[in-house]
């Protein structure tokens, strides 16, 4: 039995950067409404609140960054695998097992990123 650690495959990391990148574009694409909100409900307010509306001119850009590498991440996450008959049943199973939790991970990040980019359509209904 082989006792070394394997890192993760490097489709798995790129995935999962993917995911980190458009988890990451989306909350910029939405400070100009998300985040006064929140700093409002916990409490922090003042002028300079004003001065997060400085990124609205690139909510465009960071939303079609946070959409591409979602889109990417989606693609390598669920397009079929390329099957080897090299495989023992044992990592077979451990490959599975990994699928599918970058999968849910996908598709929590999906739905946060989605909340995040349609909040500035719902936000005036908050203010």
């Amino acid at each position: 039995m082989d006792t070394q650690t394997s890192s993760p495959p490097p489709q798995k990391r790129l995935s999962l950067g993917l995911m980190t990148v458009a988890v990451l574009s989306s909350i910029v694409a939405s400070t100009c409404c998300v985040v006064p909100l929140i700093l409002v409900l916990v409490g922090i307010t003042g002028a300079w609140m004003v001065n997060l509306q400085a990124l609205k001119p690139y909510v465009v850009l960071f939303t079609v960054i946070a959409l591409a590498a979602l889109g990417w991440a989606g693609y390598l996450v669920f397009r079929p695998q390329r099957s080897s008959g090299a495989c023992s049943a044992e990592e077979t199973k451990c490959a599975t097992v990994a699928c599918r939790s970058t999968r849910k991970a996908f598709i929590l990040s999906a739905v946060f990123i989605a909340a995040l980019l349609l909040f500035p359509f719902a936000a005036p209904l908050f203010y």
